[in-house]
Order: structure tokens, then sequence, then C-alpha cells
């Protein structure tokens, strides 16, 4: 793990995007899923992976997060997720944010699966970060 000791406490944010593209009628029937609503599953999901990261990816250093958001909005094709993370720290957030809207995916996908196996999880990118050494980074 790198050591970040000697790096000031900054705040830090990052935000992330990611896509569950699906069928029209794996769509229709996600909306009334017998499962529950898989938007808010996945949000919950999303959240408490944002705080599991370190546990789930080796050398992550493990944060204390002052705030995670997610968003899960229907779309034409399927399912839009964003993530926002914040912390204050001596690292940034990055991987929080993307493990975040990944594993809200990996939820619409299994809330869905039965429908239709062959969902695509797609476009899973960083937007934005910002705070620390390196200062704001914005996807083109």
């Amino acid at each position: 793990m790198v050591d970040v000791s000697a790096k000031p406490a900054t705040v830090r944010q990052a935000s992330a995007s990611a896509r569950v593209k699906m069928s029209p009628r794996a769509l229709r029937a996600a909306k009334r899923n017998p499962k529950g609503n898989p938007l808010e599953i996945a949000r919950i999901a999303g959240i408490n992976a944002a705080k599991q990261t370190a546990e789930l990816i080796p050398l992550c250093h493990p944060l204390l997060l002052s705030h995670i958001d997610v968003k899960a909005d229907f779309c034409k094709n399927g399912v839009e997720l964003s993530s926002t993370v914040s912390s204050t720290g001596a690292t940034g957030v990055e991987m929080e944010a993307l493990t975040a809207v990944t594993v809200a995916a990996l939820t619409v996908y299994d809330m869905c699966k039965a429908i239709d196996r062959g969902i695509e999880i797609t476009n899973i990118k960083l937007l934005e970060k910002s705070g620390g050494k390196s200062g704001t980074y914005r996807a083109k």
C-alpha cells in the first residue's frame, strides 16, 4: 500500500457513472419487478459497496467517507447510474465512486437477469475528481 501519511488531509470528491443496457421487454419488466424496485436496491447496494471498497480492492486505503450519493434512473435503453463520494483525507475517493456504480450496475443485472440474460453493463467511468495535489480532473 502506498504511504500517504505525509500527505495533507484535503476535501476530496469523485463522481462516476455506469449504464445497464437491456431489451425493451426487460426494461418494462424491471419497472414491476416482483423482487422489488431494482433502482432502490441498486442505490443501497452502491452505497454499501463504496463503504466496503478497501475490503474489495487490494491495496486500496480504508477511508472515512463523509458522503455517498448513488442515483439510478430508467432511461430509453436501460438504467443510468451515477455516484458521488466525498471525504476529507490524504487520498482520493475515485475507487469508492467507481465501486459504487459498478456494484449498483451488478445489482440491476441480478434483479433483472431472469428476464434477460443479455443485459450489458457498459460505460463505467470516472466523471470527475477534485482535491489533493493533482487537483481537478473532468472526463471529456
